[in-house]
Protein backbone atom coordinates (compact mmCIF):
# COMPACT_ATOMS: atom_id res chain seq x y z
CA UNK A 1 0.00 0.00 0.00
CA UNK A 2 1.18 3.36 -0.87
CA UNK A 3 1.66 6.29 1.64
CA UNK A 4 0.35 9.92 1.69
CA UNK A 5 3.28 11.55 -0.24
CA UNK A 6 3.02 8.90 -3.37
CA UNK A 7 -0.59 8.70 -3.46
CA UNK A 8 -0.07 12.66 -3.77
CA UNK A 9 2.78 12.54 -6.07
CA UNK A 10 -0.13 10.16 -8.29
CA UNK A 11 -2.25 12.77 -8.43
CA UNK A 12 0.34 15.08 -9.12
CA UNK A 13 1.50 13.17 -12.10
CA UNK A 14 -2.11 13.19 -13.10
CA UNK A 15 -2.44 17.18 -12.84
CA UNK A 16 0.74 17.79 -14.96
CA UNK A 17 -0.86 15.10 -17.77
CA UNK A 18 -3.98 17.08 -17.53
CA UNK A 19 -1.95 20.42 -18.31
CA UNK A 20 -0.26 19.14 -20.91
CA UNK A 21 -3.31 17.87 -22.88
CA UNK A 22 -4.87 21.74 -21.55
CA UNK A 23 -1.81 23.72 -23.28
CA UNK A 24 -1.25 20.80 -25.98
CA UNK A 25 -4.86 21.86 -27.52
CA UNK A 26 -4.94 24.86 -26.92
CA UNK A 27 -1.74 25.11 -29.31
CA UNK A 28 -3.14 22.90 -31.96
CA UNK A 29 -6.18 24.93 -32.54
CA UNK A 30 -3.39 27.53 -34.31
CA UNK A 31 -2.28 24.46 -36.38
CA UNK A 32 -5.04 23.05 -38.12
CA UNK A 33 -7.76 24.19 -40.74
CA UNK A 34 -10.74 22.18 -40.21
CA UNK A 35 -13.22 24.55 -37.78
CA UNK A 36 -14.60 20.98 -36.69
CA UNK A 37 -11.21 20.14 -35.47
CA UNK A 38 -10.54 23.68 -33.86
CA UNK A 39 -13.81 23.67 -31.93
CA UNK A 40 -13.11 19.73 -30.57
CA UNK A 41 -9.81 20.67 -29.38
CA UNK A 42 -11.16 24.39 -27.59
CA UNK A 43 -13.58 21.45 -26.26
CA UNK A 44 -10.84 19.15 -24.87
CA UNK A 45 -8.42 22.03 -23.37
CA UNK A 46 -11.26 23.33 -21.25
CA UNK A 47 -12.36 19.89 -20.37
CA UNK A 48 -8.84 19.30 -19.54
CA UNK A 49 -8.58 22.20 -17.83
CA UNK A 50 -11.42 21.52 -15.66
CA UNK A 51 -10.36 17.99 -14.91
CA UNK A 52 -6.74 19.44 -13.32
CA UNK A 53 -9.03 22.04 -11.02
CA UNK A 54 -10.88 18.95 -9.84
CA UNK A 55 -7.69 17.22 -8.90
CA UNK A 56 -6.49 20.36 -7.65
CA UNK A 57 -9.44 20.53 -5.08
CA UNK A 58 -8.81 16.64 -4.19
CA UNK A 59 -5.09 17.52 -3.20
CA UNK A 60 -6.22 20.23 -0.99
CA UNK A 61 -8.88 18.06 0.52
CA UNK A 62 -5.40 15.65 1.61
CA UNK A 63 -3.42 18.99 2.83
CA UNK A 64 -1.54 19.27 -0.43
CA UNK A 65 -1.54 21.29 -3.37
CA UNK A 66 -0.22 21.58 -7.05
CA UNK A 67 1.19 24.54 -8.56
CA UNK A 68 1.10 23.39 -11.73
CA UNK A 69 -0.86 24.71 -14.54
CA UNK A 70 2.04 24.39 -17.62
CA UNK A 71 2.24 20.47 -18.07
CA UNK A 72 5.67 18.92 -17.57
CA UNK A 73 8.58 18.33 -18.98
CA UNK A 74 7.46 15.52 -21.34
CA UNK A 75 4.37 17.22 -22.74
CA UNK A 76 6.70 19.85 -23.47
CA UNK A 77 8.60 17.72 -25.54
CA UNK A 78 5.48 15.90 -27.26
CA UNK A 79 4.21 19.27 -28.33
CA UNK A 80 7.31 20.11 -29.65
CA UNK A 81 7.47 17.21 -31.76
CA UNK A 82 4.05 18.27 -32.81
CA UNK A 83 4.66 21.11 -34.03
CA UNK A 84 7.85 19.82 -35.92
CA UNK A 85 5.67 17.43 -37.64
CA UNK A 86 2.74 19.63 -39.07
CA UNK A 87 5.72 21.90 -40.09
CA UNK A 88 7.07 18.78 -42.59
CA UNK A 89 3.41 17.28 -43.48
CA UNK A 90 1.15 18.62 -46.40
CA UNK A 91 -1.86 17.65 -44.69
CA UNK A 92 -1.53 19.19 -41.57
CA UNK A 93 -4.79 18.50 -39.81
CA UNK A 94 -3.91 14.71 -39.90
CA UNK A 95 -0.60 14.90 -38.97
CA UNK A 96 -1.57 17.01 -35.63
CA UNK A 97 -4.87 14.88 -35.13
CA UNK A 98 -2.03 11.41 -34.87
CA UNK A 99 0.15 13.14 -32.66
CA UNK A 100 -2.81 14.29 -30.22
CA UNK A 101 -4.02 10.28 -30.39
CA UNK A 102 -0.62 9.75 -28.93
CA UNK A 103 -1.13 11.72 -26.88
CA UNK A 104 -4.21 10.68 -25.30
CA UNK A 105 -3.10 7.34 -25.48
CA UNK A 106 -0.38 8.71 -23.10
CA UNK A 107 -2.93 9.98 -20.50
CA UNK A 108 -5.29 7.05 -20.47
CA UNK A 109 -1.80 4.82 -19.40
CA UNK A 110 -1.12 7.36 -16.89
CA UNK A 111 -4.78 7.03 -15.73
CA UNK A 112 -5.00 3.22 -15.89
CA UNK A 113 -1.75 2.75 -13.83
CA UNK A 114 -2.89 4.92 -11.22
CA UNK A 115 -6.29 3.60 -11.29
CA UNK A 116 -4.87 -0.10 -10.92
CA UNK A 117 -4.31 0.80 -7.41
CA UNK A 118 -8.09 1.11 -6.52
CA UNK A 119 -6.77 0.31 -2.61
CA UNK A 120 -4.54 3.07 -2.57
CA UNK A 121 -7.04 5.75 -4.42
CA UNK A 122 -10.56 4.46 -3.36
CA UNK A 123 -11.52 7.74 -2.04
CA UNK A 124 -11.25 9.89 -5.75
CA UNK A 125 -11.46 6.19 -7.46
CA UNK A 126 -14.76 7.74 -9.53
CA UNK A 127 -13.15 10.80 -9.65
CA UNK A 128 -10.55 9.59 -11.78
CA UNK A 129 -12.40 6.93 -13.69
CA UNK A 130 -14.55 9.41 -14.88
CA UNK A 131 -12.37 11.65 -15.94
CA UNK A 132 -9.98 8.38 -17.77
CA UNK A 133 -13.28 7.47 -19.34
CA UNK A 134 -13.84 11.04 -20.52
CA UNK A 135 -10.30 10.89 -22.24
CA UNK A 136 -10.87 8.00 -23.97
CA UNK A 137 -14.22 9.17 -25.35
CA UNK A 138 -12.21 11.90 -26.76
CA UNK A 139 -9.58 9.86 -28.47
CA UNK A 140 -12.35 8.03 -30.39
CA UNK A 141 -13.62 11.28 -31.09
CA UNK A 142 -10.37 11.88 -32.13
CA UNK A 143 -9.84 9.03 -34.62
CA UNK A 144 -12.81 9.37 -36.18
CA UNK A 145 -11.87 12.52 -37.11
CA UNK A 146 -8.36 11.31 -38.08
CA UNK A 147 -10.09 8.88 -40.24
CA UNK A 148 -12.40 11.60 -42.00
CA UNK A 149 -9.29 14.46 -42.35
CA UNK A 150 -6.60 11.35 -43.61
CA UNK A 151 -6.17 11.51 -47.19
Amino acid sequence: MKNQNEIINDLKGLINILNDGKVGFKEAVNHVKSEEVKSTFLEFSNERAAYADELKAHLLQHGASSDNDEGGVLGALHRSWLAIKETFSSNEDAAILEAIKTGEKAAIEKYDTVLKDYEDHADHYSLLKRQRDGIQSNLTKIKSLAAIYTD
